[in-house]
C-alpha cells in the first residue's frame, strides 16, 4: 500500500492540475514550479525549499502510472483513515474501533462485538471467515510497512546497493537503488513487509528516499547544476575556464566576451544517466567582485570607468517598470 500520509496530501493541488491531467501537462506544470521554487533560485529561503520538496514528491508519485493509480484509490477512500503497521493509533483499527466500540481492528471477543454480530449470519467466526479462521476467497496479504532511507547525493545519482537494518534485529535487507532516484521518491520492496496471518503473501516495504544535498551540485531533472565564479576580466574579455563534474575530471568551457552574471553554459552529456536518458551539466556564471583592491588597482579601475561610454545599465529596467 501507499505511504501513510497520502490521505492528507493533494498532489494534484500541489502541482496546480486536475485529476485528468495528461503526462505532458503534468510534466509542463512540474517544470514550471520546479524552476520557480528551486533552491538555486531562492537561496536561504526555507519556505521555497519546503515548497520545492512538496512539488518533487507530488511529481514523483503522479508521474509513475502505478503509484498514481494507487494514490487515486487511496484518496478515493476518504481522509479519515491512515495505513499504519501494527495497528498504531490513527489507523484502520482506530476508525473501525470507534464505530463498533471495540479494540484493535474493530473486533471484540466479548458479546456484542463482530464475532457475535456476524456469528449469527455465518454460524461462527469473524465476517468472511470459514471455520478455523481462514477467510473465504483465499488467504490475505500481509500489511505493508513504511520506512525512509537517507542517501548521499552521488549514490542517488549513480545508483548503488545499500543495506537496511530491520528494527529490533533480524536479517538485513539488501536494496538496489536505481540511478537517478529523486528526493521524496518511493521504492517498493515486494514481500518485505508484514507476513500474512493466514498463509498468504507477505506485505511490502515502501521506502521513501531522502537525498542529502551536495555542497557543489544540485539536480534539475536529469540535468546537474553548478554555480561557477569568473572574474570581471574573464567575463568582459572572454576566457576558457575549468568547470567541475560530478565524480570526474574538470572540463574546459569557453566563456564568451561580455558574458553577464547568471548566464547558463551547457556541457552536453555530463548530467545524470538513467534508463530514461542522459542529462547535461548546466553551469551558471557568477561574476566574482574583488573585496579588496590596492590603491593602484583603484586608480586603474577609475581610469577604466572614465573611458566607458556614459550609459546606465538600469535605464531599460526602470522604463519597463514605469510602463
Amino acid at each position: 500500500m501507499a505511504s501513510q500520509d497520502w490521505f492528507d496530501k493533494d498532489f494534484y493541488a500541489v502541482l496546480g492540475v486536475t485529476k485528468t491531467v495528461t503526462d505532458a501537462e503534468l510534466k509542463k506544470a512540474y517544470r514550471k514550479l520546479a524552476r520557480q521554487y528551486h533552491p538555486d533560485s531562492n537561496p536561504g529561503n526555507a519556505a521555497a525549499e519546503a515548497r520545492f520538496k512538496e512539488i518533487s514528491e507530488a511529481h514523483s508519485v503522479l508521474s509513475d502510472p502505478a503509484q498514481r493509480a494507487e494514490y487515486d484509490q487511496i484518496r478515493a477512500m476518504g481522509s479519515g483513515a491512515r495505513f499504519t503497521a501494527g495497528g498504531a493509533p490513527g489507523g484502520f483499527d482506530d476508525v473501525f474501533g470507534g464505530m463498533f466500540g471495540g479494540g484493535a481492528g474493530g473486533r471484540r471477543t466479548a458479546p456484542g462485538g463482530f464475532d457475535d454480530i456476524f456469528g449469527g449470519l455465518f454460524g461462527n467466526g469473524a465476517p468472511g471467515q470459514a471455520p478455523g479462521g481462514r477467510r473465504y476467497g483465499g488467504p490475505t496479504k500481509g500489511r505493508d510497512h513504511a520506512a525512509s532511507v537517507g542517501l548521499e547525493f552521488t549514490t542517488a545519482v549513480h545508483g548503488d546497493t545499500v543495506t537496511l537494518e530491520r528494527p529490533g534485529g533480524g536479517k538485513p535487507i539488501q536494496v538496489k537503488i536505481p540511478a537517478g532516484v529523486a528526493d521524496g521518491q518511493k521504492i517498493r520492496l515486494r514481500g518485505k513487509g508484514e507476513p500474512s496471518r493466514d498463509g498468504g503473501e507477505a506485505g511490502d516495504l515502501v521506502l521513501t528516499v531522502q537525498v542529502r544535498p551536495h555542497p557543489v551540485f544540485s539536480r534539475d531533472g536529469l540535468n546537474l547544476r553548478v554555480d561557477v565564479p569568473v572574474t570581471f576580466v574573464e567575463a568582459a574579455l572572454g576566457a576558457t575556464i575549468e568547470v567541475p563534474t560530478l565524480g570526474g575530471e574538470p572540463v574546459k568551457l569557453r566563456v564568451a566576451a561580455g558574458t553577464p552574471s547568471g548566464r547558463v553554459l551547457r556541457v552536453k552529456g555530463r548530467g545524470l544517466t538513467t534508463p530514461k536518458g542522459t542529462g547535461d551539466l548546466l553551469a551558471t556564471v557568477q561574476v566574482a567582485v574583488p573585496s579588496h583592491l590596492s590603491a593602484e588597482a583603484v586608480k586603474r579601475l577609475e581610469q577604466f570607468a572614465a573611458a566607458l561610454p556614459p550609459e546606465n545599465p538600469r535605464d531599460e529596467l526602470i522604463a519597463r517598470a514605469r510602463a
